[in-house]
């Protein structure tokens, strides 16, 4: 097959650009790295800590769990949705994980009923969103409340701590903490980096090498045609919040196995709003139907780098919120300014 070409000039000079070539220059992850790259090319001349091997490896370990999350919300947020509730299932699938772990059971079945609450209650949140006909930004924000409330009624409030000295077995635990804590290649890789990677590996093929994911995106640019094609946007969406359920689960019991102590109350508080902004400024559009999990995963980096650069500078943690707000702000502004104008045109 012959590839097509661009032809621009500029002066005397014809500047040729093969077609694949200008659909890469062309892709908003293209654009979101290229924001990375220039981002991590200013903190590394403002402070010579940051590209040190050691700090790099740090800031994918802050972005793991975050990421794992953020995987799941392109998701939702591709099929013109969100979930606002994935900070307290976050919290209570990582503290009934710990619950039954220093209860004296396995690390097997604690693992099935921590992931199994982040499912039901990512299909509840689906259900009620699509047959309920209840608006998602309303049933989660719903959600949000009712997960962390039963956290606090099963917790009484108190913290829970993950040790021996709180029943757990030796055994158990052992393995329990090799989830969150384990390194790798003489110990520099953290295995939450490594779940990560591997967990935002599959789901980008899931989301683009599969029928499913063409289903998600069908359903995210017009519920009306994916009906025409004999799609069912119901359970579209419902899967899509399962699967953000799921991933906010495992990364409450692996930020549990991490650090090995949670309270209802705080675990998870605003996580959410750091997950939307991760997806958002990786390119994924709130008006569905745009979105990859490679720019998901760019947005996120982007996030975590801001925030490391930001502390290695000393910058006020005060400022720090201002600052990723605005870019934020700044994000869903492209994403607005872009599309108005794809649509005049």
């Amino acid at each position: 097959m012959v590839e097509k070409v661009a032809m621009f000039r500029k002066g005397r000079v014809n500047i040729i650009i093969p077609g694949r070539a200008r659909r890469i220059l062309a892709a908003r992850e293209t654009g979101v790295f290229v924001a990375l790259m220039i981002m991590c090319i200013f903190l590394s001349w403002r402070s010579e800590h940051f590209l040190v091997a050691r700090n790099l490896l740090n800031v994918g370990r802050q972005v793991s769990l975050l990421g794992i999350m953020a995987v799941g919300m392109t998701f939702v947020l591709v099929t013109r949705e969100i979930d606002l509730s994935i900070g307290s299932i976050y919290a209570l699938s990582g503290i009934i994980t710990g619950m039954i772990i220093v209860d004296g059971h396995a690390l097997a079945p604690a693992l099935a009923v921590g992931l199994a609450i982040g499912a039901v209650v990512g299909f509840i949140n689906g259900w009620l969103s699509t047959y309920g006909r209840l608006p998602s930004f309303i049933t989660t924000l719903g959600m949000l409340s009712v997960a962390r409330g039963v956290a606090l009624l099963i917790t009484d409030g108190q913290p829970v701590t993950v040790n021996k000295a709180e029943g757990g077995d030796p055994k158990v635990l052992e393995q329990f903490y090799y989830l969150g804590q384990e390194r790798f290649l003489n110990n520099n890789i953290p295995i939450l980096l490594v779940f990560f990677v591997i967990i935002a590996v599959v789901f980008w093929i899931v989301l683009s090498r599969t029928v499913f994911g063409f289903r998600v995106y069908a359903v995210g640019g017009s519920e009306k045609a994916a009906r025409v094609s004999g799609i069912n946007v119901f359970v579209t969406k419902i899967w899509a919040f399962i699967i953000m359920g799921v991933l906010s689960g495992l990364a409450g019991i692996l930020s549990l196995a991490f650090l090995p102590s949670g309270q209802a109350g705080r675990t998870g508080v605003g996580l959410e709003l750091d997950v939307i902004a991760g997806v958002i400024v990786g390119g994924a559009s709130l008006s569905g139907g745009e979105g990859t999990v490679l720019g998901t995963v760019f947005g996120v980096l982007i996030i975590g780098v801001l925030r490391n650069g930001l502390v290695l500078m000393g910058v006020s943690p005060f400022w720090q919120t201002t600052i990723i707000g605005l870019v934020i702000i700044f994000a869903v502004g492209i994403d607005k300014w872009t599309r108005g104008r794809g649509t005049r045109r």
